[in-house]
């Protein structure tokens, strides 16, 4: 793990370890740094594509289930319209369509971030407590393809970074 005293400083390091081809990196900042996205070559998250499908999905399913109520299960004439009368069923088709769609996007987030995640080994670094106040930290694992303890620690410390510091895990 890297310190670095400013967010240009990060971001210029992150485009470095991102073109020197590690992919399991992260960075820490006291507040959104919008370049650190593209700087570490983050990909476009699936999520609005899943949120999609969840509420087309609801939308179907709730279609389906006034379908089946109302012609083949219980069909009664209400008012002289017929079994199936579309405008009275968007109310429920809607609100299937957000209920579904707004729980895919809760699950989903959760589930492609990694939550719930109450550890990681970063917190033990005492230093990393400045990362919520002042400093910027730039992270690189272990399990990255591209890592070679030697090598990887001599390019994070020819970044201009303040201090590198090992993470047990």
């Amino acid at each position: 793990m890297a310190e670095f005293d400013t967010p240009t400083q990060l971001v210029d390091a992150a485009r470095a370890v991102r073109d020197a081809g590690y992919t399991k990196t992260d960075a820490f900042s006291p507040y959104p740094i919008h370049e650190i996205d593209e700087a570490l070559g983050v990909k476009r998250s699936i999520l609005p594509y899943l949120i999609f499908a969840g509420g087309v999905t609801g939308l179907l399913t709730a279609l389906g289930l006034v379908y089946f109520v109302h012609v083949i299960d219980y069909p009664i004439i209400v008012g002289g319209r017929p079994h199936f009368s579309l405008p009275a069923f968007i109310p429920v088709m809607f609100e299937l369509t957000i209920l579904f769609s707004a729980g895919v996007a809760v699950f989903g987030m959760l589930f492609l971030n990694g939550l719930p995640s109450p550890y990681h080994p970063v917190f033990n670094i005492p230093r990393f407590a400045l990362a919520s106040r002042e400093k910027f930290f730039l992270v690189i694992e272990a399990k990255d393809s591209s890592y070679d303890y030697d090598e990887t620690r001599k390019f994070m410390e020819s970044l201009g970074s303040q201090e590198v510091i090992d993470v047990p895990e």
